[in-house]
């Protein structure tokens, strides 16, 4: 996530895969820019899934907390 008073809504975060990269809505996880590879896609769904009250604490507060990866 970018904290700047400019970030706009919906709620989202920024994925950044090698040289691929996206941005994925909090609420529906549904890629809302980029190209990543479907494989990374669903892996960042995936773990997006298990964190999406974490991610929106991030988003209103703006304050980092850092999530631990899929395991």
């Amino acid at each position: 996530m970018y904290f700047q008073q400019a970030e706009h809504n919906p709620p989202h975060f920024h994925v950044v895969y090698g040289e691929y990269i996206g941005a994925f809505e909090i609420q529906t996880l549904w890629m809302m820019e980029g190209g990543l590879p479907m494989k990374a896609q669903s892996l960042v769904q995936e773990w997006a899934a298990q964190h999406t009250e974490e991610l929106l604490r991030i988003w209103n507060t703006q304050e980092f907390i850092k999530l631990p990866p899929l395991e």
